[in-house]
């Protein structure tokens, strides 16, 4: 599944709310979230026309129960938020989900090794991660957790997950000190080939940033604030204003 089968958006191009709401993963990945609470996300995504929802991975029986046949994806994380998980774990916790009908999978890069210079060893693990994956029809994400990394490391780090096989490549888990800047976006969206997708997450809250995200080449946005964005969306519509802008 590569660009050509998504629609990318550029800076000054009109765009629909059932578009906008096609680039959406829904989150629900906060610790404290009750079951009554995913089935009521799992209803706005639904209402809404999410592209996913995106759980913890023990919500999701639940969440695949939620959404059956109603053409929202289910989405979970692997070794979520720090990516220190052995290999074999995160390839077992890949499987584990897909059995339990995920069909996107979003696993962070081991970052400390990358950070240690252990480039052989993240691609490896990302490879196996990735195999894992398609071997059961499932599409694979890396987050790499940006806050972390400078603008070279970044594109570094594309190269190697699409070496690996992967995907997607996404911004951050939402749960370091910063998330998705758009700086990073441009950098990520340019170190990959058109075959790589790019997830932006964390910090995304109104649409003027959801439409600036996406201007960048980005096709999936990763929030919380799906419904606030996609209601100020609506109204924008109705005016005549709804444009990606940077």
């Amino acid at each position: 599944m590569g660009l050509s089968n998504v629609k990318m958006f550029h800076d000054g191009d009109s765009i629909t709310v059932r578009e906008i709401a096609g680039t959406i993963d829904h989150s629900l990945l906060r610790p404290d979230i009750t079951t009554a609470e995913l089935v009521e996300g799992c209803a706005l995504a639904k209402e809404y026309h999410c592209v996913s929802v995106c759980v913890r991975p023990s919500d999701l029986p639940v969440v695949a129960r939620e959404l059956k046949d109603s053409g929202v994806l289910v989405t979970t994380v692997a070794a979520f938020p720090h990516g220190t998980a052995t290999t074999e774990s995160k390839v077992f916790e890949t499987i584990d989900a897909i059995e339990k009908g995920a069909v996107e999978v979003d696993v962070v890069m081991n970052y400390a090794r990358f950070l240690s210079g252990e480039f052989d060893y993240v691609q490896e693990e990302l490879a196996r991660v990735a195999a894992a994956a398609h071997g059961r029809g499932a599409l694979l994400k890396v987050i790499f957790e940006n806050h972390y990394l400078t603008g070279d490391q970044i594109a570094h780090a594309c190269r190697i997950a699409e070496k690996a096989g992967v995907d997607f490549v996404k911004t951050s888990t939402g749960y370091a000190p910063s998330g998705s800047k758009i700086e990073d976006l441009k950098i990520m969206r340019a170190s990959v080939s058109p075959d790589i997708m790019v997830k932006s997450a964390g910090g995304v809250k109104t649409l003027d940033q959801a439409l600036a995200v996406l201007a960048t080449g980005t096709v999936r946005i990763g929030t919380r604030s799906t419904k606030a964005i996609l209601e100020e969306a609506a109204q924008r519509e109705r005016e005549g204003k709804l444009f990606v802008r940077f």
